[in-house]
């Protein structure tokens, strides 16, 4: 891979919040959707029919728009779903839709199964077809749709058929993104904003809304996959990571996810979960603008790093050491990585002023970034660090007004597909590049990818295409974190997912 900067137009990215990454392509991960346990609350008398108190990192940055980030918001808490979902093995199972069959290279079949949506309609063909449609017309474009174009139509009230511009050997796990998310007519207005207040499918409705504070969740009893044991969910959102957990030990809520590492050692062990995900934290290298346009300088950023000492420091062991962008929890990886290719040599920093940015929602970040900090310096650049909600931070980062950022980002949030995340990243025309990387080696590698629909084969296409990512220096693996999620000792059936899109689900009860 060249390692100089090419000289074609990077476009201009599209503001969008995406934190955020073929059936048979993600294997079995330890620990996947397991039952937790939880603390019993002060409201309702206990029982299966109690509300759930839950406490959140993010609140909503778009008024719970699906074309985000908010999309996982909405799939946390049981509200939304698509035709198809991830199973512990990371493959497209039936959700909405309850079957599919490959017609031919471009079209995919779709039979749907019964359901309603909460404002009482039936979910139709038309319906799916008119959702589909109009998440491929979003501004900005979904992450999941990154370099994909689609079309839906239905074929009687209970078939949809959806074809590609190209082949996509990976359309059904696709289909299982959070963003994708079917949603009723009365959802979508002119302006392409989508309403989800009772118009979704899944178990548990929202019914309100208290800007970025809080939301209520009632039952939605006529949901396709049963009824639900508990009445109801009370979120809040609490960005501070220590009062998430203050809440959780007072017993002010059920469930507080991302419990801060600092945090875990004062919960009572009964009441904390930790669960390998596909979570790497990295550090972004502005490779368009700025001192890390120089090849030269993002690989003496990247040698001055030392992972371990992240790892084993900040994270407390409730992280591996950075090994590539799909780290320990996708099994696969190992074996097939490869030596990262075309990498430069280190330059000097001499004193190179670089902005550092990074988001405090998750507890850890801001401690990983004054490491970095201290790392850079003592190669001997000049850093300044910025530390925002994400909510604030997104768009300046995506706008490349950093020269670094920390960011942690589950690489298999989007799709599911180990390609999609590299084409959405790290890609000219990526949807979420904040490394504003744009590189023909890294574009042909993951070009390459995309075409191949046989498992082995994308996997080992996919650790190409990483090696070429990684030898641009523009990413630099940090961390593979473990998610901790505290619930109290009463509580059961939380959803402990590695891809981090559930959390409350129908046998979710204290």
């Amino acid at each position: 891979m060249s390692s100089r900067p090419h000289s074609h137009r990077l476009p201009r990215l599209p503001h969008r919040s995406r934190l955020a990454a073929a059936a048979l392509l993600i294997p079995l991960l330890a620990g996947c959707f397991a039952s937790g346990g939880g603390e019993s609350g002060k409201d309702g008398d206990g029982g299966s029919g109690s509300r759930l108190r839950v406490a959140l990192a993010f609140p909503p940055a778009e008024r719970f728009s699906p074309y985000g980030a908010d999309a996982t918001l909405l799939s946390r808490l049981g509200v939304a779903e698509g035709l198809t979902t991830l199973d512990a093995n990371g493959a497209a199972a039936p959700a909405l839709a309850q079957s599919w069959r490959q017609k031919d290279a471009r079209t995919w079949v779709f039979t749907l199964r019964e359901a309603r949506f909460q404002d009482g309609t039936d979910v139709t063909a038309a319906a799916v077809a008119d959702a589909l449609t109009r998440a491929t017309e979003a501004e900005p474009e979904p992450a999941a749709l990154s370099g994909v174009d689609l079309t839906a139509e239905a074929d009687g009230g209970r078939t949809v058929t959806v074809r590609t511009t190209e082949p996509d050997p990976v359309l059904p796990l696709r289909l299982s993104s959070p963003s994708l998310a079917v949603f009723s007519g009365k959802a979508y207005d002119a302006n392409g904003r989508v309403d989800p207040v009772g118009t979704a499918t899944g178990p548990f409705e929202l019914t309100e809304v208290d800007g970025a504070s809080s939301a209520v969740l009632d039952r939605f009893d006529d949901y396709w996959g049963g009824r639900a044991q508990a009445s109801g969910v009370n979120a809040r959102f609490i960005a501070d990571g220590t009062a998430r957990a203050n809440a959780l030990r007072t017993g002010e809520v059920d469930i507080a996810e991302a419990v801060p590492v600092a945090q875990a050692a004062t919960l009572d062990p009964k009441t904390r979960r930790d669960t390998a995900t596909t979570r790497t934290t990295s550090l972004l290298l502005n490779a368009a603008s700025g001192p890390f346009e120089d090849p030269g300088l993002r690989a003496a950023a990247r040698a001055a790093v030392d992972t371990s000492a992240l790892a084993e420091g900040v994270y407390e062991g409730y992280a591996d050491p950075g090994a590539g962008i799909y780290g320990p929890a996708v099994s696969w990886a190992e074996g097939k990585r490869t030596e990262p290719v075309g990498r430069a040599e280190p330059g000097r920093a001499k004193g190179a002023p670089v902005t550092l940015a990074t988001y405090d929602n998750r507890p850890e970040l801001p401690e990983v970034a004054q490491v970095v900090k201290q790392q850079l310096e003592k190669a001997g650049f000049e850093v300044k660090l910025e530390v925002r909600e994400y909510a604030r931070l997104e768009s300046d980062a995506l706008d490349g007004k950093f020269d670094a950022v920390v960011l942690a980002r589950n690489t298999l949030l989007d799709t599911g597909d180990p390609v999609s995340v590299l084409a959405g990243d790290y890609t000219c025309d990526g949807g979420y590049n904040i490394a504003r990387l744009c590189d023909e080696d890294v574009d042909r590698a993951v070009a390459e990818a995309e075409r191949i629909s046989d498992p082995g084969k994308r996997q080992d296409a996919a650790m190409a295409a990483e090696a070429a990512v990684l030898g641009s220096d523009a990413v630099v693996p940090l961390v593979h974190q473990r998610i901790i999620t505290g619930a109290g000792t009463s509580v059961r059936g939380v959803l402990l997912d590695p891809y981090e899109r559930t959390l409350v689900g129908t046998g979710t009860r204290r």
